[in-house]
């Protein structure tokens, strides 16, 4: 592992609580991660309703290709501006690769297809299954240990996204929709693990999440182009404005935080923000698509609150070699 990898070794620090920073910064710390995690949840959360009305106008995988590819060329636009280099190195390349297979490919593709196939509360919900796979990947390719208190936060976390989708679920739900969810949740925690179990300190988020987006377009356009083709996609500003959206603040810049994210806390920490996603999800489909934010709804976002913050100030600890 790489020096820029917070908590790749426990050899060299001694396991720190929480979300594994020096002692000294801890509130500073905890303040950035939160502040980081709330933010991208508010930007995925309204995604979800913003997704909605570009599939009025066009087909799933084209809509994540498109997505791609101008998040990709604004983040390495502005990473170039920077004074930044693109990576040339084989193991970053391959290692850029592999994330953004996983996370911009996969679980994006799969994404927008299973929110065209299912109602948005059984989006949110399938989607919060994702710190449960971080979880079981951390502890399989990290030797993470998930403490009582986080393991609690995990299951009131889950459970309060149950409750923010029951009304929802009284509808026909597809099934290939929520197949799709769930590869998708599944391959996004397989990414988040994999940014901290390898080294990407020799390339900064922007560019990092720049480069992954525009591998993930190589091979997304030609699927969906071969796949879907362009005949079912209206063209007009009702679609370039949310997919504008979709493409630079809810995929560009949210990758790019939780890729900062990642580094400095632990995987299941990162992927706490699936908790915090279906309630501000709930809440902009009220705010944009007119759905009622009843007492439920109001419930289960608390029960999301309370699970994010026991998740988040929960100690882990790391097994180090000779365990």
């Amino acid at each position: 592992m790489g020096s820029g990898d917070v908590t790749s070794t426990s050899e060299h620090t001694p396991p720190a609580r929480g979300l594994g920073g020096p002692a000294p910064a801890r509130a500073g710390h905890d303040r950035l991660v939160l502040g980081a995690v709330v933010l991208v949840a508010v930007l995925i959360g309204a995604n979800f309703s913003v997704i909605k009305e570009a599939l009025d106008h066009t087909t799933p995988f084209l809509m994540a290709a498109m997505r791609t590819v101008i998040g990709g060329s604004f983040l390495i636009a502005l990473a170039l501006l920077r004074g930044e280099r693109l990576p040339t190195d084989r193991r970053d390349l391959r290692n850029i690769f592999v994330v953004g297979f996983s996370i911009t490919t996969v679980s994006s593709g799969l994404l927008v297809f299973g929110i065209s196939r299912t109602p948005a509360g059984v989006a949110s919900l399938i989607g919060s299954t994702m710190p449960l796979f971080t979880a079981v990947l951390s502890l399989v390719l990290l030797s993470t240990r998930v403490s009582r208190t986080g393991a609690i936060g995990l299951v009131v976390g889950f459970g309060g996204t149950a409750v923010l989708a029951a009304p929802t679920i009284a509808g026909d739900t597809g099934v290939t929709g929520i197949i799709a969810l769930v590869f998708s949740a599944l391959a996004w925690a397989f990414g988040t693990v994999y940014m901290k179990w390898r080294d990407f300190s020799r390339v900064s988020p922007i560019m990092l999440v720049g480069v992954q987006l525009i591998m993930s377009a190589m091979m997304l356009v030609p699927f969906a182009l071969v796949v879907e083709g362009t005949a079912d996609t209206e063209w007009g500003w009702s679609l370039y404005l949310p997919l504008l959206y979709a493409a630079i603040p809810a995929n560009a810049v949210t990758f790019s935080l939780m890729a900062t994210v990642v580094r400095r806390a632990t995987p299941t920490v990162a992927a706490a923000t699936a908790y915090l996603i279906p309630l501000f999800g709930v809440f902009f489909s009220w705010l944009l698509r007119g759905e009622r934010l009843g007492v439920v709804e109001l419930l289960g976002g608390l029960f999301v609150i309370a699970g994010v913050y026991l998740v988040v100030t929960a100690p882990t600890t790391e097994r180090s070699g000779s365990e």
